[in-house]
């Protein structure tokens, strides 16, 4: 029997390290430290993608992640063809959520695994229609108010506050979240890693 891989999550993000746990994966942090204003892309599906490249190959060259398996994710949500991260303060983040109530923006993930080992990677972005309900303006303030939304891509999560102000996706609920593990499926069997080889 072979030794188990060690995995390695290049993010700082509690809900990716949590959906990881949950499908059975023990993996370690360590954080990317990429700037991520630093970096740009043609489109807001390319940026996401060239971003969780750009965190799982900075993980991948430190000598603390030698023979293990690195995962890089980035997430942006894209509405009206831009591309909205984290917001910067509280301003931008009640009027990024005004103009998104009553719409639909898709959620880009972009993941990428690489194999510290034989220097192989695989990487795709996953793609994830939300569809936003309309909050008043008073449910907004007490969100933005709640500080939840300045520290996620899109200024929203699926799996918190602003939850019932979301009333449907189409695509990956994990994607959402942070990481599609479906996604993550394929990507390590591209590498020859069955994923069920790393369940702890």
């Amino acid at each position: 029997m072979t030794a188990q891989r060690r995995l390695v999550l290049g993010s700082a993000s509690p809900a990716r390290l949590g959906l990881l746990r949950a499908a059975g994966l023990a993996p370690e942090v360590i954080v990317s430290g990429v700037d991520e204003d630093a970096i740009s892309a043609p489109t807001p599906a390319e940026l996401a993608l060239v971003l969780a490249e750009a965190k799982a190959s900075s993980v991948a060259a430190r000598p603390e992640a030698s023979g293990a398996l690195v995962i890089g994710c980035d997430s942006v949500l894209e509405l009206d063809g831009e591309a909205l991260g984290k917001p910067a303060d509280a301003g931008e983040a009640t009027t990024r959520w005004k103009s998104m109530r009553g719409r639909s923006g898709v959620l880009q993930t972009g993941h990428c695994v690489i194999d510290t080992v034989t220097g192989r990677r695989s990487s795709a972005t996953a793609s994830t229609t939300v569809r936003f309900g309309e909050p008043t303006d008073a449910e907004i303030a007490a969100y933005v108010a709640s500080g939840e939304p300045l520290h996620v891509a899109g200024s929203f999560t699926l799996d918190g506050r602003s939850a019932p102000f979301i009333d449907s996706i189409e695509g990956s609920h994990g994607n959402v979240i942070g990481l599609s593990l479906p996604l993550l499926r394929t990507l390590l069997a591209e590498l020859g890693v069955p994923i069920i080889d790393l369940w702890v």
